[in-house]
Order: structure tokens, then C-alpha cells, then sequence
């Protein structure tokens, strides 16, 4: 029999005032997240065994599972001045899977991650997992393998409240930012060679940009923007229309499916029991509208 401890997820006081943030709800974002994670709990289990993965016995050998998540998104992965621990939906994301995994909320290290560097540091074992708004496609799927999707997002640009931008139809001669290697940068430079494309590691980056004038248009998962929009109080706006449908998995070392389908069961668990719907509306909002992807067991 399976031996649970219930332990409450560790968050800081405090955790998100994201008025307004609801990533699912594009047009109408009427339910802000609850920034109520601190009651959000995962029961442990500590009689879990997955001897054949090669990525759990190496994190349980070590006594920690390292999870490569965002640092500088709010209400997704976001570490504040201060705080000890990142917040947000793929933090507790993490937890829940953890929990299921049989690790407990200190046996966890969440380490900063950027999109150049996430398949770099599954292959290099640095991580043990991604969490890390991951974008699913082929072309990664080469050098990692994926869990989920967890989540579906779709790309949008943040702009300036008094801006006249409505969609992509009007960026032309306009600098827009994104982050390299990213998919909405990639999906820029090859559908809108038009638009001058300025990229950096990070989206904190691009907000600098946005906030100075530098750059008319942020593009990036509207999941992210609207959580920008919020931390940024009345500045900028999500225009909201999405111009494509990204499907967020959570990236693990490649060819250990043992690990992988352990992932999937835990999401699949989530969704069924309204865990999953508990984690976004304290980080992300309203989930009204939102569609829970079908878990790829491939």
C-alpha cells in the first residue's frame, strides 16, 4: 500500500497579485488568480519506485530532483526580490509531479533556466526536468523527450496601452522583441521577415525595451503576457488575438520513458482529481475557457 505524507506546498506570503491575469481567457480576463498557493498541498509518496529510470534513481541517489524552471515570468516561474523560492504554475506544477515522483518540497531544486540552454541542460543531466513554458515540436523532440502537454498556449504581443497595434497586420516597420531561441521569435523571423526582430535570453529583457520605447511590441505565450500586463499595472495591454496554438510540456532526458510516462500519469492525475485546475486559478486565473491538452503518450 502506498504510504502518503501530506505536506503543503512552501510558497512565499504574498505569492501574486496578477489582477487580471487570466491566461486562459484572452478578451475577458474578469478572474484574476487567487494567489492562494500557499493552501495548495501534494501528498507524498514515499513508497514510490521507478528503479528503471536511469533520471529518478540519479535524482534519488542524490536526494534531489533538480527541475530547470523560469525566474523572470510572472505567475508562470517567478523568483522576486527577497523571496527563497521561485512562484507560479509551473512552480507547483513541479511540486505536484515531485510529490507523485516521492520527493518532498525541500528535496526539490529549482534551477534558472533560459530557452538557449534547456535542451543543452537536459543533455548534460544538469536538470532532470523542465518546467519552463516548453514548447512541444519535432525538431526538439530530436535531442529530448516530452511530457504532456500540460497546457495550451498561444502567441500573442504585449504592446503599449495607448498603442494602435490590434495585430500582427500592423507591425510592419515596427521592432518587435522576443526571446532567442524561443518558438514565437522562430515563428517571427520566418513568417513576418517584414518586422525588425530583437531578441534576448530573457523576456525581462524585452519589457525594458517596451517600457523605454526601444521596442513597439513584446511577442511571446500569451500565458506569459498577461502576466507581465499585470506586474506592470496599467502600462501595457495583451492585444488578444492569438496567432497560433502552442501546445507546453514539460521537457525530460531523452529516451528514459520510464521517467516520462511517470511524468504523464502525475498530469493525468491532476487534471482528473481538479488539482490542475486548483494550481492555475492560484497562479493564472480564470480556467473557464481554458482547454486541458490530451496528454501524447507516445
Amino acid at each position: 500500500m502506498k504510504k502518503l505524507i501530506s505536506l503543503a506546498a512552501i510558497v512565499a506570503a504574498g505569492a501574486l497579485a496578477l489582477s487580471g491575469c487570466a491566461a486562459g481567457s484572452p478578451n475577458d480576463p474578469s478572474k484574476p488568480a487567487t494567489g492562494e498557493t500557499a493552501a495548495l498541498s501534494y501528498d507524498v509518496n514515499t513508497d514510490f519506485d521507478l528503479a528503471d529510470s536511469p533520471t529518478w534513481t540519479r535524482a534519488k541517489e542524490k536526494g534531489q530532483l533538480t527541475v530547470g524552471v523560469k525566474f523572470d515570468y510572472p505567475g508562470v516561474g517567478n523568483k522576486k526580490p527577497g523571496q527563497q523560492t521561485p512562484e507560479g504554475f509551473d512552480i507547483e506544477m513541479t511540486r505536484m509531479i515531485a510529490a507523485h515522483l516521492g520527493f518532498a518540497p525541500e528535496e526539490i531544486t529549482f534551477m534558472e533556466i533560459t530557452a538557449p540552454n534547456r535542451e543543452l541542460f537536459l543533455q548534460q543531466g544538469k536538470v532532470d526536468m523542465v518546467a519552463a513554458i516548453y514548447t512541444i515540436n519535432d525538431e526538439r523532440k530530436k535531442v529530448v523527450d516530452f511530457a504532456g502537454p500540460y497546457l495550451e498556449a498561444g502567441q500573442d504581443l504585449l504592446v503599449a496601452n495607448d498603442s494602435d497595434i490590434t495585430g500582427v497586420a500592423d507591425l510592419k516597420d515596427k521592432k518587435v522583441c522576443s526571446v532567442d531561441g524561443a518558438t514565437p521569435a522562430q515563428r517571427m523571423q520566418a513568417d513576418h521577415p517584414e518586422i525588425e526582430l530583437v531578441t534576448y535570453d530573457a523576456l525581462s529583457k524585452c519589457m525594458i525595451d517596451l517600457e523605454s520605447g526601444n521596442v513597439d511590441a513584446v511577442t511571446h505565450d500569451d500565458v506569459m503576457l498577461r502576466g507581465f500586463a499585470a506586474e506592470y499595472g496599467d502600462q501595457f495591454r495583451v492585444v488578444g488575438e492569438r496567432f497560433s496554438t502552442e501546445l507546453l510540456g514539460l521537457g525530460v532526458p531523452k529516451g528514459d520513458d520510464a521517467f516520462r510516462n511517470a511524468v504523464n500519469d502525475a498530469i493525468q492525475a491532476a487534471t482528473e482529481d481538479g488539482t490542475w485546475k486548483k494550481m492555475f486559478e492560484a497562479t493564472l486565473g480564470d480556467t473557464t475557457i481554458v482547454n486541458i491538452p490530451e496528454i501524447d503518450r507516445y
